[in-house]
């Protein structure tokens, strides 16, 4: 199958195949015909699916062209990250089709985006409360909107930002078309469903996820004065590692004690300016930043393929934590590596934690000249 056989324009058709993209994933093949049929899409699939192509290809073929301040369409993302992403993807296809895409998000400079929003545009990608605030502020208004997509709807629900969420919705006229995106479809997204969605087609992707079973586990008890020599000895056999911290300020200190052990990092957290954010996200991605710190919250705006080592210098606070942590390594079919570093006031919580992942293993005490450090995939805790 095509992306020229679900219906879409051929202007799209040859901007994708420029860009090596000629087969449909099953996400797209099963909801763009859909969307461009006007229904209601309500779509379950895992980030890395290719939804951002399955809401924004047919959005953006039926798109109206935008008068100053009047979108046509609204896509509402969690992260700032993620606007960026959705942005970056669509650009092409937008352009081909003569529409415009604006990525809206907090910490960037407001009076930027309503000089933009000023001329007109097509479709923003926003997040809900700098959304919100611009609607205040009435430098945009949703009453022109004609397509609205709710994305990662089930991230949303984590972060509390449903109830904004809600509120744009309320706003917008009943007579749109919405498009919404989650991993899961239980619980509050299931409301969201019922409540903003008519008669929506409901599709399914099967993705394969890595389960902790699958995944490479190793538990390190070190001591504090040699614990970020421990981190930086584990990165240097590695080409890519995220680091986990509790704290922002923990996630600063670590980052400056990586680049005195002549490691490549760069913290990441809600503290640091947008465009710093980005730099080091994208300089991660690119393989040029061998090590990102980051803490839970700033995570969730992570996606990127080929992570070798997910390294938890602080102990996640539950078993959740733990996997979603973990679940960043374990991308594009790869298992990944994932190692938690325990003080000896923590060997307590780390059993328990084992208990509830159900992956029993020693906690092994090393020293960062331990030549173990270097090959943690080919050494066996239990042979020790």
């Amino acid at each position: 199958m095509t992306f020229a056989d679900l219906g879409l324009l051929d202007e799209i058709v040859t901007t994708l195949s420029d860009k090596g993209i000629d087969s449909p994933f099953p996400i797209q093949a099963l909801t763009i015909p859909d969307a461009l049929a006007g229904s209601d899409v309500c779509g379950k699939a895992q980030t890395g699916s290719g939804k951002t192509l399955a809401f924004g290809l047919p959005v953006l073929q039926k798109l109206e062209a935008a008068k100053p301040r009047l979108p046509t369409a609204i896509v509402l993302v969690p992260t700032r990250e993620l606007a960026n992403q959705v942005c970056e993807e669509l650009q092409p296809a937008a352009a081909a089709v003569d529409r415009s895409v604006l990525a809206i998000y907090g910490g960037a400079p407001i009076e930027k985006q309503i000089a933009r929003l000023d001329k007109g545009v097509d479709m923003v990608v926003a997040t809900p409360g700098r959304m919100i605030d611009l609607i205040e502020r009435e430098a945009v208004a949703v009453t022109a909107v004609r397509h609205v997509v709710v994305d990662e709807a089930d991230r949303m629900a984590d972060m509390g930002f449903l109830p904004q969420v809600e509120w744009i919705l309320r706003n917008v006229d009943s007579d749109r078309q919405t498009l919404l995106f989650s991993a899961t479809l239980d619980g509050a997204v299931n409301t969201l469903i019922r409540r903003y969605q008519t008669d929506p087609v409901m599709h399914e992707v099967e993705s394969k996820e890595v389960t902790v079973e699958e995944m490479t586990h190793r538990f390190v008890a070190v001591h504090q004065m040699d614990k970020a020599k421990v981190a930086a000895t584990i990165a240097r056999s590695t080409d890519r590692t995220i680091m986990f911290t509790r704290t922002k300020v923990m996630a600063d200190r670590l980052a400056r004690e990586l680049e005195i052990l002549d490691i490549d990092a760069a913290a990441i957290h809600g503290d640091l300016r947008q465009s710093q954010r980005e730099k080091s996200l994208r300089e991660f991605s690119e393989g040029r930043l061998h090590v990102l710190v980051a803490t839970d919250v700033a995570a969730r705006g992570i996606h990127v393929d080929d992570v070798d080592v997910v390294l938890q210098y602080d102990p996640p606070s539950d078993h959740k934590t733990y996997v979603h942590r973990a679940g960043r390594t374990a991308r594009a079919g790869e298992s990944g590596m994932v190692v938690t570093l325990s003080m000896w006031n923590e060997e307590l919580d780390i059993k328990r934690l084992q208990k509830r992942l159900g992956v029993i293993m020693p906690v092994t005490e090393m020293f960062s000249n331990d030549k173990r450090l270097t090959d943690l995939a080919g050494w066996d805790p239990d042979a020790d």
